[in-house]
């Protein structure tokens, strides 16, 4: 690529990893951003790869780049993402979705193996991502490329803020509505539950992508249980812990696996999703004074689509 520079405006995991692409690209990249890495939305995450709560028909090339790219750095060493198998099952007689039945190890559940209420699920192998531990792990990967995240006092108002020169990639997730008015993006609430690890191996997730979900994810010494996918439609309400939302995720959770019902709690986490009613935005903006890149409403796919939509940026820099 013929050398340019870009400042890439956000540091959560879209911002982060569009980053390292760019700078592996050997394009001069600068970082900005209202948040550092471990105070951003990405950092409240379970996580787990699959394409959910996203409609989009690019979303599976994206994550399967993003599935290769897991499988490259977990051979490396500690990076925060694991290979867990588990099931994922749906209270509808719904068929599994082809990105799932696409694995290398997918199985149809036999009815004994379902738990109550639920009547198809399959189990397979997917990579499940310690977000505090994973942001970590990107931010030193782009250290090592030359790069740092410079903390702004305060979000960007417009783009005439931002005074280094070059092309702007904006990965900027739900702040996107307020910087570009960009009325599509909606605010979906997620909360979730940290609990010590009883000793659990395997991970499950129900196939629901609104109201509430179940799922735990097992990180080591903790698990993460879940969740809920609710309307938030006033930013203004500070984001708290709601007890009762937190018993009904731990009893769902330990409806499934028992030992889940005497584990210490940790703590828990809130945060809104970034979803886009009308789609990912992954493109080249040129209606304003700066050229602009959108990487933003990836809705609960943030992690998922990462390097899939890092690349595409890549290739849309390079068009240009």
């Amino acid at each position: 690529m013929v050398a340019q520079e870009v400042v890439v405006i956000g540091a959560g995991v879209s911002g982060l990893t569009t980053a390292v692409r760019l700078a592996e690209a050997e394009v001069r990249v600068r970082v900005v951003a209202a948040r550092r890495p471990s105070q951003t939305t990405s950092a409240l995450a379970g996580a787990s790869w699959g394409p959910y709560m996203v409609d989009d028909a690019r979303v599976v090339g994206w994550s399967s780049a993003t599935l290769r790219e897991f499988e490259r750095i977990t051979a490396e060493g500690e990076c925060g993402v694991r290979f867990v198998r588990g099931m994922e099952a749906s209270v509808d007689d719904v068929d599994p979705p082809d990105w799932a039945t696409a694995l290398s190890d997918y199985q149809l559940c036999d009815s004994s193996e379902l738990p109550d209420g639920f009547v198809v699920g399959w189990w397979h192998t997917i990579p499940l991502i310690d977000m505090p531990v994973y942001l970590r792990y990107l931010t030193g990967r782009l250290e090592a490329l030359g790069v740092t995240v410079t903390e702004l006092a305060r979000p960007l108002r417009n783009f005439a803020e931002v005074q280094e020169p070059g092309v702007l990639i904006n990965c900027t997730g739900l702040g996107a509505r307020d910087l570009i008015k960009d009325p599509d993006l909606q605010a979906t609430r997620g909360q979730l539950v940290v609990v010590d690890n009883p000793g659990i191996d395997w991970f499950f997730q129900d196939s629901a992508d609104h109201g509430d979900l179940t799922y735990f994810l097992p990180h080591g010494d903790h698990v993460v249980l879940g969740g809920i996918a609710v309307g938030h439609p006033d930013d203004s309400v500070e984001l708290r812990r709601d007890p009762d939302v937190e018993r009904a995720i731990i009893e769902r959770c330990a409806a499934i696996e028992p030992r889940l019902a005497g584990a210490a709690v940790r703590g828990g986490r809130v945060g809104l999703r970034p979803n886009r009613v009308s789609g990912v935005r992954v493109e080249v903006d040129r209606s304003g004074d700066r050229t602009v890149i959108h990487n933003y409403g990836h809705s609960g796919c943030g992690v998922t689509l990462s390097w899939g939509c890092a690349d595409e940026v890549v290739a849309l820099l390079a068009g240009l």
